[in-house]
């Protein structure tokens, strides 16, 4: 729901009653992740998806009966080899799709409201849907701040259940984290009696381009085509200008090292070090490296590489931080152009955040799409 929030945060705004329907779990090869959404209002107006078009149009049918019937549905979506004409994901996969009514009347309008505007305006809010259990509970949901304060009950008589979920929710909201929570109808956790869908709304991820050279330019465009928010880095305000890096979220002019250490990152942050320079490269590596982020890439060729890693051992790197080092950065393609070199370094952040192995898939025996349990799956054998 939270992912068209913009959208539903005005329809809620103009009065309209409309239905949404939420991929909440997700089995095999599927398009879209827990989360997606798709909403019809009682005009028959869509918005957003679920499946890239597979089961779209039964998803619809069902959104405009929960707007006459009043009730919530879950519904599950695979595929049939016994009969060609079924509805189902072409893909094989199988979805969950959870579809809740939001009408003038709904248990749950006002929070639902709530956490529609709140994301819509970029605030980190997580949004707990009751999304297995007892009829009288289905859709029924929570709505969770990054303080941990709700708003929301899951009924009379649910205290310790809405306290249990308030402090999971607030946990995957810190993680940045979507996914489904088990517990018991008392808050315990003992799994059987809920699932709940936990939606997380958080900032997009940061991509830091240190270096404004002409591959910096393509990166740029391709972070934001990937979702992040760009900041390009360089020392030297020639080239760190606004006319080269139209579409950077920001630019700043100072020494890599020196804006690492003062600017905000977290664990989904990416960085990319363009300028195969050793006073620029060396300092910043060092601090780079022994930092929790997502991802470290340095571009240079494999001699530069060599030297850049017998400068960071003598600065006192450990083997284990040096091996988060992605040096030469990017997936063999056989890039040439600033373009294709953008191309190549995105396609290794994407592998890097999915568990991708980077083969191709033809030949391959590699899940197409990865869940969070083969992600660290692969994670754990890779340390192993």
């Amino acid at each position: 729901m939270l992912d068209i929030a913009h959208e539903l945060a005005r329809w809620t705004e103009e009065g309209r009653e409309f239905a949404v329907a939420t991929v909440v779990a997700v089995g095999g090869s599927a398009p879209r992740g827990p989360g997606a959404a798709l909403a019809v209002d009682s005009e028959g107006t869509v918005i957003g998806s679920v499946s890239g078009g597979c089961v779209e149009g039964a998803v619809y049918e069902l959104c405009v009966q929960a707007l006459q019937d009043g009730e919530s549905v879950l519904e599950r979506f695979g595929y049939s080899d016994e009969d060609a004409f079924a509805v189902g994901l072409t893909c094989g996969g199988v979805i969950d799709v959870l579809v809740t009514p939001v009408g003038a009347q709904a248990p749950a309008r006002e929070v639902f409201r709530s956490a529609l505007s709140a994301a819509a305006s970029g605030e980190p809010v997580a949004l707990a849907r009751v999304v297995r259990g007892p009829a009288e509970l289905l859709g029924r949901a929570l709505l969770v701040r990054s303080d941990g304060v709700y708003a929301g009950s899951y009924g009379s008589g649910s205290v310790e259940l809405d306290r249990t979920v308030a402090a999971e929710a607030r946990a995957m909201l810190d993680a940045g984290r979507t996914g489904t929570l088990d517990l018991a109808e008392d808050g315990t956790h003992c799994p059987g009696g809920l699932t709940l869908l936990v939606e997380s709304n958080v900032p997009p991820p940061r991509m830091i381009v240190f270096g404004a050279i002409d591959f910096a330019e393509a990166l740029v465009r391709a972070g934001k085509f990937l979702g992040y928010h760009v900041t390009v880095c360089d020392a030297r305000p020639v080239f760190a200008t606004r006319a080269r890096f139209p579409e950077a979220d920001d630019l700043v002019v100072d020494w890599p090292h020196r804006y690492l250490r003062r600017t905000a990152t977290d664990g989904r942050t990416v960085l990319c070090v363009l300028t195969h320079d050793a006073k620029f490269d060396i300092p910043l590596l060092k601090q780079a490296l022994r930092m929790p982020v997502a991802f470290v890439g340095a571009m240079g060729s494999r001699r530069t590489h060599a030297d850049r890693d017998r400068k960071l051992r003598e600065a006192g790197l450990r083997e284990a931080e040096l091996a988060r080092l992605r040096s030469p950065i990017g997936l063999d393609l056989g890039a040439r152009t600033p373009e294709e070199t953008a191309l190549s370094i995105a396609a290794e952040i994407v592998a890097a955040r999915r568990g991708g192995t980077g083969v191709p898939l033809t030949g391959s025996a590699t899940p197409i799409h990865r869940d969070g349990r083969q992600r660290d799956a692969a994670e754990a054998a890779e340390a192993a």
